[in-house]
């Protein structure tokens, strides 16, 4: 039934960008059996079984959630359209990306050495195998106009959703070591390559907390003390400080910071991982992994939230009124007992959820945006594009959060300051707000986004150093 979706649905195979829309109502009709314009689910499942076109498991759930622009269940011309074009154009990406001399087919050989620059190893034997699957003229070979009509319906997006719906959908062996960002796969679970990944990861964020630990300190400073004069600036705060504490006094609180890699880490790994009992080899959407960021984030912040008190306190204490980490513990359970670990904890908790949902809405506007209009011959944007990407979404979600986080701190530090009520997060905001008005509530908020690049920039370099040290496979 794939020839007859070629030879009628699209009678004209190398039809130009005119001609499309002709094309896709014929498609559209072919898929709306009661003829209301619409398709629902339904319709799409009956039509497509009917046609016989090869899916990738929950495929349709994956269209609709996709081409449903107005998220009412059902599909009209316009966005089944449109879902179709940007479909075509990223399947056009993985098909330049597979076509290695230029010559507008696809090979065998292509396959195998695309497949080995992603450390995968088949055989040239199992290449015809996926060739076969897709080849309609008995070539083997595949052109492009093949390649467009055998992924038209099916929602992979990337090469490597391609290489797993070919293992799945051939049967052919082509191992489990392609990684889903964020997730590890059996493979490197039983071969030690998620601690490895992890550890390079810990050491990177260590180096580059370190890096940037006297912006930190600066951010918190001016977050706790900067109410009391509207005279605190960038300089002004490293003079302060340096004045009060010497240079040494720039990394105060950063080995609490540095400390907290570890069982943050861990933790949200775990929980993460909970949220992800998908089917192997299958990624989850969009709003699974924000909902499972979320969740990650939030766990994790709950187990080591009371080293975020100690880092504040050591951060803004001054000079010998603690000794160490165990020490302000210590003064702290004695003079303020345990809730005092949990001061901040609900705005912090409230922060996650604009933070990761902004964080990750404009990862992923960033990353298609590229995608559609810089992408020439792979749909891979490459390291520091993903790089850029995740810096300016991070610094959009740091802005949306900012506040909140603003009266965590403060929170966390007022018991250190003399004279000062002790207010929830309400009265906080009323506080601020009647002081110092909005932009009390963004203060410290340029120290925090010069960090940002250097520590983005240092967490790559050692990472990727790290990597190569401890023996991380390459993907």
């Amino acid at each position: 039934m794939l020839r007859w979706l070629r030879d009628f649905v699209l009678p004209t195979a190398a039809c130009q960008d005119a001609e499309q829309p002709t094309r896709y109502e014929t498609l559209f009709q072919a898929l709306d059996r009661n003829g209301d314009g619409v398709v629902d689910i339904g319709e799409l499942q009956e039509g497509l079984r009917n046609l016989g076109i090869p899916l990738g498991q929950d495929a349709e759930e994956k269209i609709f959630t996709t081409g449903d622009v107005n998220k009412d269940g059902k599909l009209d011309f316009e966005e089944f359209m449109k879902y179709l074009k940007d479909h075509e154009k990223k399947m056009k990406l993985a098909f330049k990306s597979l076509d290695k001399n230029n010559d507008g087919k696809i090979e065998a050989s292509e396959i195998v050495q695309s497949l080995q620059t992603l450390g995968l190893t088949i055989s040239e034997q199992q290449a015809e195998l996926i060739l076969q699957s897709i080849d309609v003229d008995g070539t083997m070979t595949v052109d492009w106009n093949e390649w467009r009509d055998y992924f038209l319906f099916n929602p992979v997006t990337d090469i490597e959703e391609i290489i797993r719906f070919w293992k799945h959908s051939t049967g052919i062996d082509i191992g489990d070591s392609l990684t889903i960002p964020d997730e590890f796969t059996e493979d490197e679970k039983k071969s030690g390559q998620w601690w490895r990944q992890l550890l390079a990861g810990g050491i990177a964020g260590a180096v580059s907390r370190t890096s940037t630990a006297p912006l930190d300190r600066l951010k918190i400073m001016m977050q706790v003390h900067g109410s009391k004069s509207d005279k605190m600036n960038i300089f002004g705060g490293f003079r302060q400080m340096v004045k009060e504490g010497g240079i040494r006094s720039l990394w105060r609180g950063n080995g609490t910071n540095v400390i907290k890699i570890a069982p943050e880490t861990a933790v949200k790994f775990w929980a993460y991982e909970q949220k992800l009992l998908t089917e192997e080899g299958q990624k989850i959407g969009t709003f699974e992994r924000f909902i499972s960021g979320s969740m990650a984030g939030a766990t994790a912040q709950t187990f080591i939230y009371p080293m975020e008190v100690m880092k504040t306190r050591l951060a803004v204490g001054k000079t010998g009124q603690y000794s160490g980490i165990y020490d302000c513990a210590k003064k702290i359970l004695k003079h303020e007992g345990l809730g005092a670990f949990y001061k901040g904890y609900v705005p912090n908790l409230l922060g996650i959820i604009p933070y990761a949902g902004i964080d990750l809405a404009v990862y992923e506007l960033l990353k298609s945006y590229w995608l559609d209009n810089f992408a020439k011959d792979s749909v891979n944007p490459g390291v520091m594009v993903l790089l850029g990407c995740g810096a300016l979404s991070s610094t959009c979600g740091q802005l949306a959060s900012y506040p909140l986080a603003l009266v965590r701190t403060r929170m966390q530090a007022q018991a250190m300051l003399e004279g000062s009520p002790q207010l929830n997060m309400v009265g906080l905001f009323r506080r601020i707000i009647s002081k110092e008005g909005i932009p009390g509530l963004y203060r410290g908020i340029t120290p925090n986004f010069m960090k940002v690049l250097p520590a983005v920039g240092i967490s790559y370099v050692v990472y990727e150093n790290m990597k190569q040290t401890l023996g991380v496979t390459q993907k």
